[in-house]
């Protein structure tokens, strides 16, 4: 997807999610692929997580931001449109960009998921022993 003129763009990744933020100074509307956050994400806790640095930050109403998330769950998207989020603030406003890495909101996560290993059901779940 292109840039958008205007806008601040960064990219957030979380396990297999992806997530493109272009966020600008405005009214304060949230489109999640074209979409609000809550009907996009479902769920009241998880659009809190997503969009946590504009809460901490008490930006809700003054910027404007599209999303476009793809890959992985919703809740990994959600860590993702976390991330980028957190990034283009701290582009946007580099004066922020101190309490955004104190709440943890600049790092990845680097957690994956485990891969399976042969003679194993799952990556760490094995057949129970028995001794007879």
């Amino acid at each position: 997807m292109r840039a958008l003129a205007g806008y601040t763009h960064k990219v957030g990744t979380r396990k297999c999610a992806t997530a493109r933020v272009f966020l600008k100074e405005g009214s304060g509307s949230v489109l999640i692929n074209d979409q609000t956050p809550l009907k996009y994400f479902g769920s009241e806790s998880v659009v809190h997580h997503a969009l946590y640095p504009l809460i901490l930050l008490q930006l809700q109403s003054h910027v404007d931001v599209k999303i476009t998330a793809s890959g992985g769950g919703k809740v990994g998207q959600a860590g993702a449109v976390r991330l980028a989020l957190a990034r283009a603030i701290a582009e946007w406003k580099p004066d922020t960009k101190k309490t955004l890495r104190n709440a943890g909101l600049l790092t990845r996560d680097p957690r994956m998921v485990e891969r399976k290993k042969p003679g194993l059901h799952k990556a760490r779940k094995a057949t129970q022993y028995s001794k007879r």
